[in-house]
């Protein structure tokens, strides 16, 4: 199962329609997938000292689970400030490592004003590549978002849907291509398991 991360906790988000609308275009080509909205995942029951290791509160643990047992990750990042969301660097350093980021495929999608959060998709390219993911090569960047939507949230732009439309098929090939290669985070994890029983 893949997991498309809508990456900011703002009620009635543009993430989360852009998210939303990337969901339907996976399952357009045969794929369902799930989405993570940061507005469900807990953040707010995290203490500062206490929302760290063995102390995550449940609803974020089964979140962190999914993670950890995905076969990629779609992250929609926003523009807040030039970087990434708190929200969203809050959540992903409940991670756990290695086995939420080391050879975990993803592929990132940018939302904002006139530059499209060019600066939170480096930024979280930074933070993953740091921690030996996958990162898929297409990038999209939805500049000036506010003018993309339609009325029942869906994206319109010939040009843009056909960069969407070439994001969700290549993804979809990498993470096949990984899995086949026994290279992904999920067949590495698989392997130390199966070593560790046979000791």
């Amino acid at each position: 199962m893949k997991y498309i991360i809508s990456g900011t906790n703002r009620p009635g988000s543009r993430t989360l329609q852009v998210a939303r609308f990337v969901q339907k275009l996976y399952a357009k080509h045969g794929e369902t997938v799930e989405l993570i909205d940061l507005a469900e995942v807990g953040l707010e029951s995290l203490a500062a000292a206490a929302g760290y290791g063995d102390q995550i509160p449940p609803k974020m643990r089964t979140e962190i689970a999914k993670i950890n047992a995905a076969d990629g990750l779609i992250v929609v990042c926003p523009e807040y400030n030039g970087s990434m969301p708190g929200a969203l660097k809050y959540f992903i350093d409940h991670w756990t490592y290695p086995d939420s980021y080391e050879f975990r495929p993803i592929a990132l999608i940018g939302l904002g004003g006139r530059f499209g959060a060019l600066r939170p998709v480096e930024h979280l390219q930074g933070v993953f590549g740091y921690r030996n993911a996958f990162i898929y090569p297409e990038r999209i960047f939805l500049t000036d978002v506010h003018k993309l939507l339609d009325a029942e949230a869906n994206l319109t732009d010939p040009r843009l849907l056909a960069l969407l439309d070439s994001q969700v098929k290549g993804f979809q090939a990498f993470t096949r291509a990984l899995s086949s290669a026994g290279i992904d985070a999920n067949s590495r994890i698989k392997a130390r398991n199966d070593a560790a029983k046979t000791v």
